[in-house]
C-alpha cells in the first residue's frame, strides 16, 4: 500500500540551519502516527515540514506516493487538514463563522462535538481552551481529510476534553484518513495511535509499534521525556 504521506531522509530547520535529520516516516490510510518526544526535540518542526509549512533543506516529502514540493495551502486544498498549537481559531469571529471558513458544514462539526451548540455565536476569543481546541478539530475533521495533522492536541486542556478530542481523532482514522499527531505526552497519543515515532534532538531513536512503546513506556520517559505521564 503507497502511504499516504511519506518522508524521506527530511532535514528540516530555520535559516538554513538543521533542527530535524535524516527524518524517514510514513503514515497510510486508516491509521494514527504519533511523534513523540521531550520540549525542544523537533517534534513541530517535523510537522509543519511535512504539511508544506515549512521547506525541507533535504529530501523528500512525497503524498500519495509522489515528491510533493507545494505549499500548505495547495495541500489544504487537495485534502489535507492541519491544526497547529495555537489552536487555528479566528478570535474575532464567532464559532459559527470560524465553522464556516472550513470546508465542512456546521451539522458535521456538531455531531462531532455537539458541546459547541450553545456557543456558536459566541466569539472564538471568548471560547475556553477546550471549546476553541473543539471548534479548530472539528472544523478539521468535518472536511473529510485524506491527511489530518495536529500538534499537541492536550497543551493546557482538562482531562475530559483531551479525551473528547483524541477520541475523535481515533475515529476519522477508522473512516479512513491518514492521522499524524504530535504530542509531549506519551500515554495519551498511545492510547489511540497505531504506530509511533520517538524523535530525540532532531533524530529517531526509536520506531515501532503503539503496543511496543506502551509497554516500555517507563523506560522511554525515564530516558528521553522531560514530563513523566500520570
Amino acid at each position: 500500500m503507497t502511504p499516504v504521506l511519506e518522508a524521506r531522509g527530511v532535514s528540516a530547520g530555520y535559516g538554513g540551519s538543521a533542527v530535524v535529520r535524516d527524518l524517514n516516516l510514513t503514515v497510510e490510510a486508516g491509521e494514527v502516527v504519533t511523534i513523540l518526544g521531550p520540549n525542544g526535540a523537533g517534534k513541530t518542526t517535523s510537522l509543519l515540514t511535512l504539511a508544506g509549512a515549512l521547506a525541507p533543506i533535504a529530501g523528500e516529502v512525497r503524498l500519495q506516493g509522489r515528491l510533493d514540493r507545494s505549499s500548505l495551502e495547495h495541500r489544504a486544498r487537495r485534502g489535507m487538514s492541519l491544526v497547529t498549537d495555537d489552536r487555528s481559531v479566528f478570535f474575532g469571529l464567532t464559532a459559527r463563522q470560524n465553522i464556516r471558513l472550513g470546508r465542512g458544514s456546521e451539522e458535521d462539526v456538531l455531531a462531532e462535538f455537539p458541546e459547541l451548540a450553545p456557543h456558536l455565536d459566541t466569539a472564538g476569543g471568548l471560547l475556553s481552551g477546550g471549546q476553541q481546541q473543539m471548534l479548530s478539530v472539528g472544523r478539521a475533521l468535518a472536511s473529510t481529510p485524506t491527511l489530518f495533522l495536529a500538534d499537541e492536541l492536550s497543551l493546557g486542556l482538562a482531562p475530559l476534553v483531551v479525551q473528547r478530542l483524541f477520541k475523535a481523532v481515533r475515529a476519522a482514522a477508522d473512516r479512513g484518513a491518514a492521522v499524524l499527531i504530535v504530542e509531549q505526552h506519551a500515554h495519551l497519543a498511545l492510547d489511540v495511535a497505531d504506530r509511533a515515532y520517538m524523535l530525540v534532538n532532531g533524530v529517531v531513536v526509536r520506531s515501532d509499534t503503539a503496543q511496543a512503546f506502551t509497554q516500555d513506556l517507563a523506560d522511554l520517559e525515564r530516558a528521553y521525556l522531560a514530563t513523566p505521564s500520570a
